[in-house]
């Protein structure tokens, strides 16, 4: 089985021989968590390996040239510098670093969408508490994303220290205009960080193009790496105007007994202790995506989260909830007289992963549901495990 794209082949049987979980389960939660593929479980599993008889220390110091590779792997998978590149142990904390480090003062305005995710939610407001900034949350437009009328008329009134908002929110299969968004901010000079979280690694991501100052990305979600690994990505004349709110001896270096200097590039953002196996299986991971073609696994993928939602919502009692002129891989939908958490339960037991999202995690977002069932795609899921998915929703649906 082969899927023809605008810039290359994905060879599915491939993907699925290289994905040893295909053979035990329809794996339709890559936005929680996606099955890491062969080489990327060879290369933790061989560090940690490595580790075990020789020591922690020692097989860093031998897989130096893996672990600087990670730096060109990322860097060349989202158009990037390898120096704008930090490793962190995951996007929330990457996303922290990076916002942390901006120097608010009172009267600062934060400005994001109505769909962003809750943990950063919770830091808009300790540093409204704390420093007196004020978080404005945009109105969405008629197809439900990010306005960008809106953003551009607060932009236009001043005062905007930063503009912070999701590629891809979490809970429904909306791509929020990230490029136009980077276009309004560079016009008005306002910094502008993105939550990538769930858009690497499905969909073709270019720093460059999209125009932001910094993004921040998970390893164990679309992009088939470790749990407990993420990134970072800040632009390279913006790295220096930004403190981290913690240091170390790696991000910086005690230069007398009461004086630092903060290193140059991103990497003041890392700390020196590390999950170095998942450093390397984070590069693998990142070059095996690369060499699928980020166009190719987008059209697959978008492809197949189209065909799921059709279905679905051909489905008498099924309403699908995804927003958005452009859409995803993620579909969310409810099941009349079900509760959510039981239709994942019951696809479960068929052998089927989905996941649940609920209004906690989704405050800002008026149309939020109470909860709705996740279903989100990749390249290496088939026809065949969609169908399954749709038969056993129809199945509950009837039964309303």
């Amino acid at each position: 089985m082969t899927t023809p794209t605008g810039d290359g082949i994905i060879d599915v049987e491939k993907a699925r021989v290289d994905t040893p979980g295909c053979a035990s389960v329809a794996h339709l939660n890559n936005a929680g968590a996606a099955l890491p593929p062969a080489p990327v479980l060879d290369a933790v599993n061989g560090h940690l390996r490595l580790e075990a008889v020789t020591g922690g220390y020692e097989a860093a110091d031998q897989a130096r040239e893996l672990t600087e590779g990670f730096y060109d792997a990322v860097a060349g998978l989202i158009g990037a510098h390898r120096d704008e590149i930090a490793y962190v142990e995951n996007a929330t904390r990457a996303w922290d670093m990076a916002f942390y480090a901006i120097p608010f003062a009172p009267g600062d305005r934060i400005l994001t969408t109505t769909s962003e995710y809750a943990s950063n939610a919770i830091a808009f407001h300790q540093v409204a508490k704390s420093r007196g900034a004020s978080v404005e949350t945009l109105p969405d437009d008629g197809d439900g994303q990010l306005s960008l009328d809106a953003l551009a008329a607060e932009l236009a009134r001043g005062g905007v220290r930063l503009v912070a908002i999701n590629h891809v929110p979490t809970h429904n299969g909306l791509v929020n205009p990230a490029a136009e968004v980077g276009r309004l901010c560079r016009g008005a000079g306002v910094p502008f960080l993105l939550d990538a979280c769930q858009s690497v690694g499905q969909l073709a991501v270019d720093v460059t193009e999209i125009g932001c100052d910094m993004l921040s990305a998970t390893g164990r979600k679309f992009l088939r790496g470790p749990r407990g690994t993420g990134f970072l990505y800040v632009r390279r004349d913006l790295v220096g105007e930004l403190e981290p709110p913690f240091l170390d001896l790696h991000s910086a270096e005690w230069t007398a007994p009461d004086r630092y200097e903060i290193r140059g590039d991103a990497r003041r953002f890392e700390t020196w202790e590390r999950y170095v196996a998942g450093q390397i299986g984070l590069g693998v991971a990142a070059g095996y995506a690369a060499a699928l073609g980020v166009a190719a696994v987008e059209e697959r993928v978008t492809g197949l989260a189209a065909r799921l939602r059709d279905e679905l919502a051909a489905t008498p009692g099924v309403t699908v909830l995804d927003r958005g002129a452009r859409r995803c891989g993620i579909v969310t939908f409810t099941v009349a007289g079900h509760e959510s958490a039981g239709v994942k339960g019951v696809l479960r037991e068929r052998g089927i992963n989905v996941s649940v999202t609920d209004r906690a995690h989704q405050r800002l977002d008026p149309n939020a549901v109470p909860a709705a069932v996740r279903a989100s795609v990749h390249y290496y899921n088939t026809d065949e495990e969609l169908d399954a998915l749709v038969s056993a929703v129809r199945g509950l649906a009837t039964r309303h």
